[in-house]
Parts: structure tokens; C-alpha cells; sequence
């Protein structure tokens, strides 16, 4: 079997299984209720909340915000919220019409991707349209937080000088973990600072930090595409021009497609697994966001230093 048609069988095994996701609040409770879609903007919200909010993150450690689900009873749960948090720019996008149905019944919203200046993907299937990948860059997180923390303020219920403070302090451990990464990134030279990873998600860690995008094995924004025979191929031969020492893969997706594409395919290349799109299980390398960036940091620099 030829080095496409086993990785693209491996591509086909990898998207089949969507996760449901359970998260509750408590009828006891009489705080006022956040939802947050991802588990990423999940945790920041709760480091900018603190406990002046019930926080629902909908999408479970290790899932895909591209194609997680949620049930019947959490879509309800998000049309009765007080605030719903959203990424925003076509990320969640099996989530969207639930995210429409709370706006249409006048539920506040905050979309963090209103909040940052966006970057549109300069290649692949969806070249020209908005990239929703912005947490790759701390400095657009801080964007983030200083949005996210204005829509808190205004929630009933909230304290809204508790809120402030904690977002203050959240603002400064952003900024010490940025500082982190570019020392981090500063010990790879100039002409190695060259990624690929299985889907286009670190457009802006590669604006923000000066790296070069030379590929994706999934040449687009969501990891629900597929690549073709000619993709493949056109990637192969821009890593092997490009010298690049290491492919990195996603936690949230199996590896197997990355894989077979160095192995099958002759490419002499480590593959490294990032936490690209979702945060883990406590215990497993990126159990909230800060540890996210460093654990991707660290591993980049060893790949590619």
C-alpha cells in the first residue's frame, strides 16, 4: 500500500468518534452561571471569575473544539446563562447553532475572538479566511482577558472589583510566561525556526515568535478535512527542501496520520506531540493554559533547536 493511501485510511480511523461532554451546576447554588465553550478559554475564565461565578466548560479534556458535541440538557443550560464565553471565528463547529439559539433569546455572549486582532491562514484549503487559533500567543490572550474581564464586571451578582484584581494578577502571569517563550524560542536559530504540525493552528505562535508555517498534513483549518493524494505529496517534498528535523502532532488528535507520514513516505523526521487545541486530564503535560504554553515552548525548542 502506497505512503498516501495508508495515511489517508489512518485519517478516516482518526475523525470517527465525536466525545460528549457532561458538566453541571448545582441547584443549591445561587451564584450566577458562565458558560465557556472550549476547555481552554474554560480555565481562563475561572482564573478571572474566581469563585463569583458557577463556571460551565462544555468541551471535556482531550477533545476536539472542531467537533465536540454537547447534549440536549447543556444547550438548554446555555440559553439560560448568564454569560456564554465562545472562541469565536468558526471554531466551534459543532457548537454553532447552539451558540446562535443563547444569542437569540438575548443571552449576554462574549466571543474572545471579537477581542484580538485576527490573522487569516496565508495557505492551504481555507487560505483568506479567519484563523480561530489565536491562544498560540500569550500577547493575544491578554486581549482576551481584558475583554473577557469588562463582560464579567457587568455580570449581576459579580463583584466586580474581585474580578478586576484577579485579572490583574491572571494579566501578569501571562506576561511572565510570554517572557518564558521567547527566552524558551531564542536558543533555535534563524534558519530552523520551521514548523509542521497536523493542522494549521500555530498561525499566530509563528507571528508572534518569528517562526515560518512550512506545512500542515491536514492542509486547512479544522481537523474535520482530509488531505489529498497531491497534499501529501506537495508536503513531503517541502520538508525534505526545507530540512525541517521534526513534525509535530496533536494530543487531541492520534499521531497515526503524522507517523505514517514519516515513515511511509521516507522522511527522516522526529514526530513530537503538542497540546494544540484542547487542555488534558490533571497529570497529563496541560492541565490548564499556562502549562499549555510552556509544555509547547519546551517542546518545540527540543525538536527543532
Amino acid at each position: 500500500m502506497s505512503a498516501v493511501r495508508v495515511v489517508g485510511a489512518v485519517l478516516a480511523a482518526a475523525l470517527l468518534g465525536p466525545a460528549l461532554v457532561a458538566c453541571s451546576t448545582s441547584d443549591d447554588d445561587d451564584r450566577p452561571v458562565v458558560v465557556v465553550s472550549t476547555n481552554i478559554l474554560g480555565d481562563v475564565v475561572e482564573e478571572v471569575v474566581g469563585d463569583q461565578a458557577q463556571v460551565v466548560t462544555l468541551m471535556r479534556p482531550n477533545a476536539d473544539p472542531h467537533s465536540f458535541e454537547i447534549s440536549a440538557q447543556e444547550a438548554g443550560r446555555m440559553r439560560s446563562a448568564d454569560l456564554v464565553v465562545s472562541n469565536g471565528l468558526g471554531l466551534e463547529e459543532g457548537l454553532q447553532q447552539h451558540l446562535d439559539a443563547a444569542a437569540d433569546d438575548g443571552v449576554r455572549a462574549f466571543v474572545a475572538g471579537d477581542a484580538i486582532e485576527v490573522l487569516d491562514y496565508a495557505d492551504g484549503d481555507a487560505s483568506g479566511s479567519p484563523d480561530p487559533h489565536f491562544w498560540t500567543d500569550p500577547a493575544r490572550m491578554v486581549d482576551v482577558v481584558e475583554g473577557l474581564e469588562a463582560a464579567l464586571v457587568e455580570v449581576d451578582g459579580v463583584d466586580a472589583e474581585v474580578v478586576s484584581a484577579q485579572a490583574d494578577a491572571y494579566l501578569e502571569e501571562l506576561g511572565a510566561v510570554d517572557a518564558e517563550m521567547t527566552e524558551t524560542f531564542a536558543a533555535i536559530p534563524a534558519g530552523q525556526r520551521a514548523l509542521v504540525t497536523n493542522h494549521h493552528v500555530f498561525g499566530y505562535l509563528a507571528d508572534r515568535f518569528d517562526f515560518e508555517i512550512v506545512g500542515a498534513v491536514i492542509p486547512g483549518g479544522t481537523t474535520l478535512a482530509a488531505p489529498s493524494a497531491s497534499d501529501l505529496a506537495d508536503l513531503v517534498t517541502a520538508i525534505e527542501e526545507t530540512g525541517v528535523r521534526a513534525v509535530f502532532a496533536e494530543s487531541s488528535s492520534p499521531d497515526r496520520l503524522v507517523q505514517a507520514l514519516a515513515q511511509e513516505a521516507g522522511v527522516d523526521v522526529e514526530v513530537l506531540e503538542l497540546y494544540t487545541e484542547s487542555l488534558t486530564e490533571p497529570g497529563e503535560g496541560a492541565e490548564d493554559y499556562l502549562t499549555m504554553l510552556r509544555a509547547n515552548a519546551e517542546r518545540i525548542a527540543a525538536g527543532l533547536a
